[in-house]
């Protein structure tokens, strides 16, 4: 009796608009309604490596050639607004509480959940300066709301230089030897839950760790999935 009170009280507090059209919205649990979310969350994607597709096949003819490492990629949608907006305000300004509502963008996507959530590591003197790795923050909302552990599995052993502005060559380059894993115990099914997606070099690395040390199948999960504009 108290808990539904106090979940009551709460959605009253919370706002009933959408962000994005302003519109009365049917849940306190989302930001958008309904039709918005259907628009960000277009168009439709490739299950395996969650770019865009004008076919009505699952997996895109560049998967079916050469597979990614991972077994399927959820994204909400691409590098733009209002998402691109989301994490900018999330991993630039500090607002923490973007986290849980990215988290709950993604998370109704996801159909069947790995048995445990990790993340993409940040090295430490990134971490230092920044304050927070936005990824594990991410990930650990998008767990709860999954109802599955987080474990980080992964350390940044080099300090690299930042991807953004970098060739698809030039980041694999750049992340050789940069990770390490620490523990995997006996999971066979991992999710790496990251913010952005380009090239999908950094995921790749981390998905290679897992796969030798006996992981089964691994899936990312991410906000956004963003085509590089370069080779």
């Amino acid at each position: 009796m108290l808990t539904q009170r106090i979940k009551k009280y709460i959605a009253d507090l919370l706002p009933l608009d959408c962000e994005l059209c302003g519109l009365t919205k049917a849940s306190t649990e989302q930001s958008f309604c309904q039709t918005c979310y259907s628009l960000v969350t277009s168009p439709q994607r490739c299950l395996r490596c969650g770019l865009p597709m004008n076919t009505a096949q699952s997996v895109c003819g560049t998967c079916l050639r050469d597979p990614p490492a991972w077994q399927r990629l959820y994204c909400v949608g691409s590098y733009q607004q209002p998402l691109s907006g989301y994490i900018h305000q999330f991993k630039y300004e500090g607002q923490f509480l973007q986290a849980d509502k990215l988290a709950t963008l993604l998370s109704p996507l996801i159909e069947s959940p790995a048995e445990v959530v990790t993340s993409v590591p940040l090295h430490w003197q990134r971490y230092m300066k920044r304050g927070f790795n936005q990824s594990e923050l991410l990930a650990v909302s998008l767990a709860k709301q999954l109802e599955r552990p987080y474990v980080p599995m992964f350390q940044r052993v080099q300090a690299t230089q930042q991807q953004q502005g970098l060739s698809r060559q030039q980041r694999q380059v750049n992340l050789a030897n940069a990770f390490k894993l620490k523990s995997v115990k006996n999971y066979q099914h991992v999710a790496i839950v990251d913010d952005v997606v380009t090239t999908g070099s950094t995921v790749h690395h981390l998905c290679k760790l897992l796969l030798d040390a006996g992981v089964k199948s691994v899936d990312i999960y991410c906000i956004c999935r963003t085509p590089d504009s370069g080779t």
